[in-house]
């Protein structure tokens, strides 16, 4: 018998997976796995380090993070950010996710909107909690406001906004010297988009759309489809898989420091790079029948990142979103209708998404 495995189309706006296009106005982008790995892992290819600002401001937070650092100063910045993780269970980040995601359906009447009820709120109140800030509530409102301005290119309202939240999150925080603090709280704005993202593709792959019937009583076999169509099995182990095929992040950029041989292209010194990881994603020479929703592949998807800049809180976040998606997965299915998204380049954050109870 031949089993058939559901299938996720790619998101509209994903180029195919080839040889790099250069663009002699915008640069190179590189969509093969191999390719965007070899970025990723290459001390020429660079993120912009970013400036810093005045104390307390999106400047200040955003020059001395490890996301925007120089090489000179990434590792002691990045370690600051690990050390915070490091007491930071992941069994317990997933169990207190889904009791809050718990508390959210019981107070809700009737159907529940992921994105403004779970997905931001739920991962960063409970982070912002474990990592010492004195009002959790408060500080997600904060977060969203920072990450909404955290990427270059924000408009002068949205970063003047992100000036006082910044200011509010550090009055919330425990002290610490200023590197410490700043990359504390970047791991609350760094979770804060990717996360709700992660959260919003989880529950429109892996709940029942509202036309199945109910399930039965006896659980499908982990290893294929359910019986609604949607796939069986451990929530933590289906997420790797829909981060390969509805990636929260998309991609990344990157600068060459020198000249380069990328994918069999010598690019010069100063070419904008664009690492696409929707891309590279559905790279069929990495990834057999690219396009069907196969959990446990040998290769990881290329979501997280990886070198030396890869996700610091990768576990942590996938924790956070098992959390929620484990309890939706038992109570819920999706309401008529179809999702709506930020309008973003490179971030594929849900901004209506809508469950109803079983």
């Amino acid at each position: 018998m031949t089993l058939t495995r559901p299938r996720i189309a790619p998101i509209p706006g994903t180029p195919p997976c080839g040889p790099p296009t250069v663009d002699p106005r915008t640069g190179c982008t590189l969509t093969r796995y191999a390719d965007v790995r070899a970025a990723l892992a290459a001390p020429v290819c660079r993120v912009p380090p970013a400036r810093p600002g005045a104390a307390y401001t999106l400047d200040w937070l955003r020059g001395l993070v490890s996301r925007f650092s120089a090489p000179e100063d990434h590792p002691a910045r990045r370690a600051a950010g690990l050390a915070a993780l490091a007491p930071l269970d992941p069994d317990e980040l997933r169990a207190e996710a889904a009791r809050r995601t718990v508390d959210a359906l019981d107070r809700a009447d009737g159907g529940l909107d992921v994105p403004s009820a779970l997905a931001r709120r739920v991962p960063v109140g409970v982070l912002a909690a474990r990592l010492g800030l004195a009002d959790p509530a408060a500080a997600v409102e904060a977060v969203a406001t920072i990450a909404a301005a955290y990427q270059p290119g924000a408009d002068a309202a949205a970063v003047r906004r992100a000036d006082g939240a910044v200011a509010v999150l550090v009055a919330l925080a425990p002290p610490a010297p200023p590197e410490m603090l700043a990359n504390r709280l970047g791991l609350l704005v760094q979770a804060c988009d990717a996360t709700a993202g992660l959260i919003g593709a989880g529950a429109r792959h892996l709940l029942p759309p509202p036309e199945d019937p109910p399930p039965s009583a006896d659980p499908p076999p982990a290893a294929g489809p359910a019986l609604s169509g949607r796939p069986a099995g451990d929530t933590g182990e289906l997420l790797h898989e829909v981060l390969r095929l509805d990636p929260p992040v998309r991609g990344t950029r990157r600068t060459t420091t020198e000249a380069v041989h990328l994918g069999g292209v010598d690019l010069p010194v100063g070419t904008p790079l664009l690492l696409r990881f929707d891309s590279a994603n559905r790279d069929p020479e990495v990834f057999p029948e690219p396009h069907s929703f196969t959990p446990g592949r040998p290769a990881p998807a290329v979501t997280f990142g990886a070198g030396p800049r890869g996700c610091p809180g990768q576990r942590q976040a996938l924790a956070l979103a098992t959390g929620v998606l484990d309890v939706l997965r038992e109570r819920c299915r999706l309401a008529p209708g179809r999702p709506t998204y930020e309008s973003h380049p490179l971030l594929r954050v849900p901004s209506r998404l809508e469950v109803i109870p079983r």
